[in-house]
């Protein structure tokens, strides 16, 4: 339970309203965890359910509003249940009545998203069990999806659903904080800055992943300042395999660190972790042709209080214009809020995404390649304008 909801596996479940979602996730889970009544569109905005799943690990259930919602409100709940489907690892897709061409055109989408879809038929105790495996088979064979037929009120087929689930998400990779970049034994020195935007009393969660990952890889990890850096390193027996610093003391850190040993920021692993590095790095390059007239988009995913030097809505704008010019148009979006257009924008550059998961922070990096807008991260952003990317080592993909 105390896995951060960006590592866990997101399943979505969709459909129309009434379908059948809420009381599906209830009996999943064993609890009340969705409303339910008859009246249409009792589901408003996504309910998030974190639970355990035997075979896959750690995961959020999505219950979402149906995708047939009408009105000025039913197109919010829609575009809500759009932004869960963004961030599903797993889409549950429930089949109500006869007409099935939304939930279609739906499954095709998530396709386009190279996101595995299940089928369902959740109300087989209110039609015939026998119509009801009739259409579940002719939905398999023309959809080439997995589709169970499930009673949410007996409990039937709830255990063939999650075999299925298990089954579904078998190939799919975890991914690695510090991918390819350190072995069993390496020793690798984390620099972290304790200023006025670290928590008190605690790290930020990408140093605490980081820290981990290097655990489980049997590595010795040395946490320091970046003003105890170079006691640190004159007291190794030899220089570190490779470190790890705030992407805000690259400046500082980048001429302390010999030339043999690797240089990354905690950012910069999460750009490897969250979204497509290559195309981050690529994307950085951008920033040379950026002038007066430009406009940049800097998109947070977590929502806090701006601090006195907060990295992307003081720092990161006060390099660019250094570099731009005064008058670049600098326009901060934090949380969900991306726009679905991004074109208007010369460069987008993504923070680190620990707060979302990869699937979702995935499909930013989409709307930007449709919208031919170069996208880059906090991390490498910084690095190309210190001057230092092309020392900095990224971790591999995958």
């Amino acid at each position: 339970m105390e896995t951060p909801s960006s590592n866990r596996i997101h399943i979505g479940f969709f459909g129309r309203m009434n379908a059948g979602k809420s009381s599906l996730i209830n009996a999943f889970t064993g609890q009340p965890v969705s409303i339910v009544n008859e009246t249409a569109g009792t589901t408003t905005d996504v309910v998030r359910k974190p639970m355990e799943i035997h075979g896959i690990g750690a995961c959020t259930l999505l219950d979402t509003a149906g995708f047939d919602d009408a009105g000025e409100l039913g197109r919010q709940r829609t575009a809500a249940a759009e932004k869960a489907a963004a961030a599903a690892d797993l889409a549950v897709v429930l089949f109500g009545n006869d007409d099935y061409e939304a939930e279609k055109q739906w499954i095709r989408q998530f396709r386009e998203r190279r996101t595995p879809v299940i089928g369902v038929f959740s109300q087989m105790d209110v039609r015939s069990r026998e119509k009801t495996f009739e259409a579940a088979a002719k939905l398999e064979e023309e959809l080439h999806i997995p589709v169970c037929t499930v009673s949410s009120k007996t409990g039937e087929g709830l255990e063939e659903l999650r075999r299925t689930m298990v089954e579904v998400m078998q190939g799919t990779k975890r991914r690695s904080v510090t991918a390819g970049l350190v072995k069993e034994g390496d020793v690798a020195v984390l620099v972290m800055p304790q200023d006025k935007q670290a928590p008190e009393g605690r790290l930020i969660l990408p140093e605490v992943q980081t820290i981990r990952d290097l655990l489980d890889k049997d590595c010795i990890a040395v946490c320091t300042s970046v003003e105890k850096l170079p006691a640190v390193l004159a007291g190794l027996k030899k220089d570190p395999d490779i470190v790890i610093t705030d992407s805000q003391a690259f400046k500082e850190v980048y001429p302390l660190v010999p030339e043999s040993v690797k240089l990354t920021s905690f950012s910069i692993l999460f750009a490897g972790l969250k979204g497509d590095i290559r195309y981050y790095a690529e994307s950085a390059k951008a920033i040379a042709r950026l002038n007066e007239n430009s406009r940049v988009l800097i998109a947070e995913c977590c929502t806090h209080a701006p601090m006195e030097e907060d990295i992307g809505r003081v720092k990161i704008p006060r390099l660019l214009r250094k570099k731009a010019g005064q008058n670049l148009q600098v326009d901060i979006k934090a949380g969900v809020d991306f726009p679905e257009d991004a074109s208007d924008y010369d460069l987008i550059i993504q923070c680190g995404g620990c707060m979302f998961n990869r699937k979702y922070v995935m499909s930013r990096i989409e709307s930007a390649k449709q919208a031919n807008v170069p996208m880059t991260n906090y991390g490498i952003a910084i690095a190309y304008l210190n001057g230092i990317l092309d020392h900095v080592t990224l971790p591999e993909e995958g």
